[in-house]
C-alpha cells in the first residue's frame, strides 16, 4: 500500500507541473503530458479505494 501511496503522490507531482506549464505558458505538449498523468492518476486512485477496503476488513 506504501508503494501505491508513492506512485499516487508522484502522479500528482508530475500533474501539477505540467498543469503549470500548460496554464501559464500556453505549452501544449504539457497539457496533453497533465491530463495523461490524470488518467493514470485515475486509475491508481481506483486501485487505492480498492486495496483501502481490503485492509479495512482485516
Amino acid at each position: 500500500m506504501k508503494e501505491l501511496v508513492e506512485k499516487i503522490n508522484a502522479q500528482i507531482a508530475d500533474l501539477q507541473v505540467n498543469a503549470a506549464a500548460q496554464v501559464e505558458k500556453g505549452n501544449k505538449a504539457a497539457g496533453t503530458r497533465a491530463r495523461k498523468a490524470a488518467l493514470e492518476l485515475s486509475k491508481l486512485l481506483k486501485e487505492f479505494r480498492k486495496v483501502s477496503v481490503e485492509e479495512a476488513k482485516k
